[in-house]
């Protein structure tokens, strides 16, 4: 496919690069969207966060409704990063296209399946992402495809879901893989599989202790270290083990406990 001619003034202003925003090796936070809805996905962009993720994998997002949804986060200027399904590479690069700062994959459990998430996000020579970006280019700022094309592969942020036994042992090769910008965590996936199925308890201290020595190996690799953080609390305990960027709960959670936080406040 060939992007169509563009001028300076079809532009958008920049979205900032998620990617140079993540190097500085702090902690930022994430709001996780999964309501489907843009316009929540846009009030958590507004309400502060440094990024924004829409999730298809256990949320209710669609094509149409995330690339809204990344508009309105561009609005705001907020990157996107966008969770697709699991093995869904093909969407990982519909999502690029639409203008998503990077995508997280979950289940990427191998090297091999590393590779396959790269091929599909980054264009060669590292992988083998099909030329289409035309969204991706107005929200970078880019005037033209080869400018977007030269920064493409620093500016796409790809985050490779490890929280399985397997991924775990295969870290270091995971992260290894050219194009595999990072790894983010899940810590109940992480209690399950350590647990063999026995148990759900993200909070728990095998749990803590694996996130410990999770952040520290990617830290060690020169990768961003990324997890979901069940509450505010949480994200911030995160943040101090070294994480780079920790969302906190997710947008239902944080609706319902707004709701039921107010309903107490009124009956009180």
């Amino acid at each position: 496919m060939t992007a169509g001619a563009h001028t300076a003034g079809a532009l958008t202003a920049p979205v900032p690069s998620l990617s140079e925003r993540l190097r500085d090796g702090a902690g930022h936070l994430l709001g996780w969207a999964c309501l489907g809805d843009p316009a929540v996905a846009g009030m958590m962009a507004r309400a502060g966060f440094d990024a924004v993720l829409l999730d298809q994998q256990h949320g209710t997002f669609e094509v149409a409704s995330t690339a809204a949804a990344l508009t309105e986060l561009a609005l705001s200027g907020t990157p996107g990063l966008v969770r697709v399904a699991v093995g869904d590479f093909a969407m990982a690069s519909r999502m690029l296209d639409a203008g998503a700062a990077g995508i997280v994959a979950p289940m990427i459990n191998t090297v091999a399946d590393a590779r396959a998430l790269a091929a599909a996000t980054k264009y060669p020579p590292v992988g083998q992402r099909s030329w289409g970006p035309d969204r991706a280019m107005w929200f970078s700022g880019q005037g033209s495809g080869s400018d977007y094309l030269a920064t493409a592969n620093a500016r796409t942020t790809t985050i490779a879901m490890c929280e399985t036994r397997e991924a775990i042992d295969g870290l270091a090769g995971i992260l290894a893989v050219p194009g595999i910008d990072g790894i983010l965590v899940g810590p109940s996936d992480l209690s399950i599989a350590l647990s063999d199925g026995a148990a759900l308890d993200p909070l728990g201290a095998a749990v803590t202790a694996a996130l410990e020595e999770i952040v520290r190996r990617t830290r060690e690799a020169g990768k961003v270290a990324c997890a979901f953080g069940h509450s505010p609390e949480r994200a911030r305990e995160m943040i101090g083990m070294g994480f780079h960027l920790v969302s906190v709960g997710y947008d239902a959670m944080l609706v319902a406990g707004a709701f039921a936080a107010a309903l107490r406040i009124a009956r009180a």
